[in-house]
């Protein structure tokens, strides 16, 4: 489990005053209550949510969170005693399934109603696995090799998957392989690729941006460099979103929020890093909860770090936000800790 300063421990350290004035990304809420965000976005920590008999329900990585359409959050961990876990809203484990895949990482859903279905990435097996809500395998897609640039299966090692939802189409980014990005129809048949360790730095995670209904875009996580790129849906590069400081993991979308998980920033170590970003309908940060205050000077994002005395979070892996605006934080090389939960105030 996470441990936190309480705030009486907090002030005996270094005789500090307020907590607000040096770290303005923090406040109590009653009963002392850890507060955290800046500007319109700020949550209220839920300690303790979700957290199952580790004896009967264990985790490891906890990669990604999604939600399907009967509200539930499906949870992929790559402990093969239970891949999936499946909570209501509460944090009450509803189903687990799932012992197959040791590299389970990339997790997107997609499809509507009944017809819902899961892209599982794993890194280990090399492969994205289609499965239904109940984990009956539908479908695998396996190392590209129809691309030319793939000469065996351990080259490819996908990190994320998204859907076009207009027309089914598949994106795979190889985030820890080639880092290609391949565009695949309904059945798994390579369209395109593009990209490379000459495009990207890690291209972790991706996302069909439909914010601007008339022309959907695709954002592609390049995590060294700090940022994320749009591109065509076929393939052209638009702009760069810069996320100075950020090693930023995949783009996720609410409504009119772009945000995502950052296990750490280039001024901090691996030990108990990370934060989550979050970015309005114009792609301009506007709270880092975990993180330092966003500051913009003539237009551009100053480098951001942790500032989390709290230890509230240890390295965020993904973030996924609810229909209340709560956002629920997966970690991975967190000591086997449960997902957060960030209730919004």
């Amino acid at each position: 489990m996470n441990h936190y300063l309480n705030r009486r421990d907090f002030f005996k350290l270094g005789g500090l005053a307020t907590a607000a004035t040096l770290l303005p990304g923090l406040t109590y809420g009653k009963n002392d209550e850890i507060i955290i965000g800046h500007n319109t976005h700020k949550y209220r920590i839920r300690k303790g949510w979700g957290v199952l008999d580790a004896a009967q329900n264990p985790v490891n990585d906890c990669h990604e969170m999604v939600e399907d359409a009967k509200g539930r959050l499906i949870l992929l961990t790559n402990e093969t005693r239970n891949n999936v876990l499946i909570y209501d809203k509460s944090g009450k484990l509803l189903d687990t399934w799932g012992n197959s895949y040791p590299g389970g990482h990339g997790l997107t859903i997609g499809g509507e109603g009944a017809d819902q279905f899961l892209l599982i990435c794993d890194t280990d097996r090399h492969q994205v696995i289609k499965t239904d809500l109940k984990g009956k395998v539908l479908f695998k897609i396996d190392y590209p090799k129809e691309t030319g640039v793939y000469d065996y299966p351990t080259q490819f090692k996908p990190t994320e998957t998204a859907v076009n939802h207009a027309n089914g189409d598949i994106y795979v980014v190889d985030g820890y392989g080639l880092n290609y990005v391949m565009q695949y129809d309904t059945k798994g048949k390579l369209i395109r690729h593009w990209g490379g360790k000459d495009e990207f730095k890690c291209n972790h995670g991706v996302i069909v941006d439909t914010r601007n209904k008339q022309k959907p875009t695709l954002l592609v996580t390049s995590r060294v460099e700090n940022c994320w790129k749009r591109y065509t849906l076929d393939g052209k590069y638009i702009s760069t979103i810069a996320l100075p400081g950020t090693f930023i993991c995949r783009p996720v979308i609410k409504g009119e929020t772009l945000f995502g998980a950052a296990f750490r920033s280039t001024t901090e170590g691996n030990v108990n890093s990370g934060y989550i970003t979050i970015l309005d309908k114009n792609d301009k940060v506007v709270s880092t909860p975990g993180g330092s205050e966003p500051i913009y000077t003539n237009g551009k994002l100053e480098p951001q770090f942790k500032q989390d005395p709290f230890n509230v979070f240890m390295h965020p892996h993904d973030a996924y936000m609810d229909s209340d605006d709560n956002i629920y934080v997966p970690q991975w090389s967190s000591k086997k800790t449960y997902p957060i939960k960030l209730e919004r105030v």
